[in-house]
């Protein structure tokens, strides 16, 4: 059996404001070893329970955060930028039998711990065939696709409620509650590495490849807070302009469907502005 956890920050234990987030600042160096710590908590918990391997692929910001001489020699992990499914990496190969979200957050104009969907700012909402998107909710559909099943989200408590949106059977650990975008009651450390295990053990059971669901075609749109965002995005052939600040577009499948919410969010990044944005 083979399980993939799919590792994003903003989740983490303990991290509540940018600083905590951003490559570089002293405050990023201290956390990125409390995200570490969670990862190896999943990882060690699906390995108690018999997982022969367990592949971590770094999600977050330049995915060149976690330290990979503090994870169990048993595991294996993909990192660096410009992968064909960005966070979900791994799961197209035919031979992964869940996947983890360890580290996830709420989606953009929602509650939630630095809450946003892929760009730290600039997004205000995304919306798949009508219904509220998250990034957990989005790398679902892509999982679901090659029949891999989420058996296991962590992140704060309003991410754990979101799971349920898309992932109902998948083991949670909410390891901070929400208080506002920038402040959260944390656990520590010790606290979240023994609960995450403990759910990694028992999500174990619920791994097991299903039938690819092939739901598409998908209609993806994406809100933005400003105007001139939305001259950026439709760029990318097939996205319009859909309503005031919002592009829409159609994909055959999630696969082309998150490619294209890449290329999008790309182009949009690019034209933000210091201050301005």
């Amino acid at each position: 059996m083979k399980i993939l956890i799919s590792a994003d920050m903003e989740g983490a234990t303990g991290v509540t404001w940018p600083a905590d987030v951003l490559p570089g600042s002293p405050q990023w160096e201290r956390c990125r070893r409390l995200f570490t710590s969670d990862v190896q908590a999943a990882a060690l918990g699906f390995l108690d329970a018999g997982v022969e391997e367990v592949l971590v692929n770094e999600a977050h910001w330049t995915m060149r955060n976690l330290l990979l001489e503090e994870l169990d020699e048993r595991v294996q992990m993909i990192t660096g930028r410009h992968k064909s499914l960005s966070m979900v990496e791994g799961v197209q190969h035919g031979d992964v039998d869940g996947v983890a979200f360890v580290g996830y957050h709420t989606g953009a104009g929602t509650e939630g711990v630095l809450a946003h969907t892929y760009l730290a700012n600039s997004i205000t909402g995304v919306w798949v065939d009508g219904t509220p998107a998250s990034e957990g909710y989005l790398n679902s559909l892509v999982a679901a696709e090659y029949g891999v099943p989420v058996v296991l989200v962590t992140g704060d408590d309003r991410a754990c409620e979101d799971a349920a949106s898309y992932a109902p059977r998948a083991r949670t650990v909410a390891v901070k509650d929400y208080v506002s975008r920038y402040a959260a009651v944390c656990r520590p450390p010790a606290r979240t590495a023994a609960d995450i295990r403990a759910a990694a053990r028992e999500a174990a059971a619920l791994a097991g490849r299903h039938e690819p669901r092939r739901g598409g075609p998908h209609t993806v749109e994406v809100e933005f807070d400003a105007e001139h965002l939305v001259g950026a995005a439709t760029v990318v052939p097939g996205v319009e302009h859909s309503g005031l600040r919002r592009v829409a577009y159609t994909s055959a499948d999630m696969y082309e469907g998150i490619r294209c919410f890449k290329a999008v969010t790309t182009l949009v990044s690019s034209a933000v502005e210091e201050q301005y944005g």
